[in-house]
């Protein structure tokens, strides 16, 4: 099967180390449906969730009109802020500065087929910055074909959550068209950006992630995070860099690579 193919390269390059050829493989996938079960596949067989449901997703898009896509994240490569990626398997060091947002209650699919995408912000209890760590396992990077690259686990390679800080998304909510987001990479100028997440409130995703997660995965659980996509598009890091995010009002996160 092309999802087997798939999967059984995506496992090898992992555990190796090594960049797979994605040519071979570009016409495997013919739906994200394909792409998703790959996801499901590489994480029943390195047994990521043997112990429950997942901790920690990626969620995101490039509009709000877009398809919106998820992956649940390796419990292993989800570590607390200040962290040293150590001999943790980088290659790409890409890195997405973001918000990310704490489930308040345990969620069934029935509830999440019931929520409507920009009004479920009463269901997260607090957030946090996180720095999302971008790799690719194929050689052509991020130039594979994008079934590809979804059924990678969405390109994860870690995520630093900063210190968690309780949050009312409903009565009083940031002004996120105003939220300044600033990142320095080791000894560069530190970038400043507002107002900048794609699709223009975090928490909009929140309705389409758990209808997805739900249906994967079951209910999920309070304390649940989901990081929510990047306010600085994808900056390029070298090994040895120390990163460092700051959302003004929010809090911060560091990454030594």
């Amino acid at each position: 099967m092309s999802v087997d193919a798939v999967c059984s390269t995506l496992l090898q390059a992992r555990a190796h180390a090594h960049l797979a050829d994605a040519l071979p493989l570009a016409g495997h996938l013919a739906s994200q449906e394909e792409a998703y079960a790959v996801q499901r596949a590489v994480a029943r067989e390195l047994g990521w969730f043997d112990q429950g449901t997942p901790h920690a997703w990626k969620s995101g898009g490039p509009t709000r009109g877009a398809q919106l896509t998820h992956a649940p994240l390796p419990p292993a490569g989800v570590w607390p802020s200040p962290a040293t990626a150590g001999d943790w398997p980088l290659h790409t060091r890409g890195i997405e500065a973001e918000i990310a947002l704490r489930l308040g209650q345990d969620v069934s699919v029935a509830q999440a087929w019931q929520l409507v995408a920009g009004e479920c912000a009463g269901l997260i209890d607090a957030m946090a910055v996180s720095i999302e760590v971008v790799e690719s396992r194929w050689q052509q990077q991020f130039a594979a074909p994008p079934l590809l690259l979804m059924a990678d686990q969405l390109c994860h390679g870690a995520l630093v959550i900063g210190e968690w800080q309780a949050c009312d998304l409903v009565g009083a909510a940031p002004d996120w068209s105003r939220q300044v987001c600033r990142l320095r990479l080791g000894d560069g100028e530190t970038s400043v950006h507002t107002g900048t997440h794609s699709l223009g409130d975090p928490a909009w995703l929140l309705a389409d992630w758990l209808r997805h997660a739900t249906m994967e995965y079951g209910t999920l659980s309070a304390g649940t995070v989901v990081t929510t996509g990047s306010w600085v598009g994808l900056a390029r890091a070298q090994a040895g860099d120390r990163v460092h995010v700051q959302f003004d009002g929010v809090g911060e996160a560091w990454l030594q690579l």
